[in-house]
């Protein structure tokens, strides 16, 4: 048993519970932390990652499992429960599309630790605008929500894309912008990763189980699945302690410390590779 490559699965499952839910950019703090702390392979360690988030998303499930009865239940019936469904698949869409297009240059160009810097900073300096914009509430719940705000989400979403923008800073910052209450746009953000995430962590899987001709077989030991069982463990109680948090949070406070966390976060990253202190990978 390696005792430090578990320890290694530990930190990367805290990480992605930690900042998936966050307006932080899980995806970026996944590539750096993976980079700084040499984990796994490329191919293993992607794998890992794919699982850890499913693993996160499942807290959010848990978190809001009587919300997700109450609206199944209601689905045959009644009107708002259909509309708010609706309303998921409209805003999941734009990021499917764009994602299943793009995906694969977004990978091969903007996958490494500086880019996502430097669209951590730039996303820090936007959630820093938009708090000062202050505009009018005119959703103060989920489901007053119309199609319209549920598209103008999505297409906030799909700029999420780029790692290092973040799934949830970028649809609740929309949702802000678009004239959403906090407590309504962090909702709705979370109730959209559902569908996101299941679908993005299928696609990788299907992926990795059904190779395309010419691809490299990842073979996995016994010893790799309780690698993947701690990162899973963590990743889980991470987020579910993330998701409470914020919504807390959010009841209080602006993103204005997520928006200097983000800055400084990524300004260190950009300062060590320009000055040649920490030689990131790419």
């Amino acid at each position: 048993m390696d005792v430090i490559l578990l320890i290694k699965a530990a930190i990367m499952g805290v990480v992605e519970g930690l900042t998936e839910f966050l307006p932080v950019s899980s995806t970026g703090h996944l590539i750096v932390a993976g980079d700084l702390i040499n984990f796994w392979t490329k191919e293993k360690a992607d794998v890992f990652e794919i699982v850890i988030q499913l693993a996160a998303i499942l807290a959010v499930c848990w978190e809001f499992r009587a919300r997700i009865k109450d609206v199944v239940t209601r689905l045959p019936y009644e009107r708002s429960a259909r509309k708010f469904v609706i309303n998921l698949f409209i805003a999941f869409l734009p990021a499917a599309i764009l994602g299943v297009l793009f995906i694969k240059k977004i990978k091969e160009h903007l996958f490494n630790p500086v880019a996502v810097a430097t669209a951590l900073v730039l996303g820090g300096l936007v959630i820093l605008w938009a708090e000062k914009r202050q505009p009018r509430v005119r959703v103060h719940e989920v489901d007053e929500m119309s199609y319209g705000d549920a598209l103008k989400i999505g297409l906030a979403q799909a700029l999420a894309l780029i790692p290092g923008t973040s799934r949830s800073g970028a649809t609740i910052i929309g949702g802000l912008l678009f004239g959403l209450s906090r407590k309504a746009a962090t909702e709705f953000s979370f109730f959209l990763a559902i569908p996101v995430m299941f679908a993005a962590t299928a696609k990788e899987l299907w992926g990795v189980i059904h190779p395309k001709a010419g691809a490299a077989h990842i073979a996995f030991t016994s010893a790799d699945w309780l690698v993947f069982g701690v990162g899973c463990f963590t990743a889980f109680i991470s987020a579910f302690i993330a998701v409470r948090g914020l919504l807390r949070f959010v009841s209080r406070h602006d993103f204005s410390v997520f928006a200097w966390y983000r800055v400084v976060f990524g300004g260190i990253i950009l300062a060590t590779w320009y000055w040649g202190i920490v030689s990131w990978a790419s």
